[in-house]
């Protein structure tokens, strides 16, 4: 499976945000994508510095994915931190 994750990666690379939202949409259930976009939600709160229990509670979500996804920002090189930083500064919160 690790094969044909790698195979959309390089698909969607260099891809428009448009195509790559629709691609999303179609390819999960709305009930998937929710829980996606939660998980993507929980690491900016993370990155704002947002207490764990916080996010557990504004998106209801396991401490233990909130714990997972801390973690996974932390890592040298992590992947969250490299998306995180394409993105336009947020508003002071």
């Amino acid at each position: 499976m690790r094969a044909c994750i790698a195979e959309m990666s390089k698909a969607l690379e260099g891809s428009d945000a448009a195509l790559i939202e629709q691609f999303f949409y179609q390819l999960f259930t709305a009930a998937e994508a929710d829980e996606m976009a939660k998980r993507w939600a929980l690491v900016k709160e993370l990155a704002h510095g947002t207490p764990q229990r916080k996010i557990a509670s504004q998106l209801g979500l396991s401490l233990c994915k909130i714990t997972r996804g801390s973690k996974e920002l932390k890592k040298p090189g992590s992947s969250f931190r490299q998306l995180l930083d394409r993105l336009p500064p947020s508003p002071v919160r």
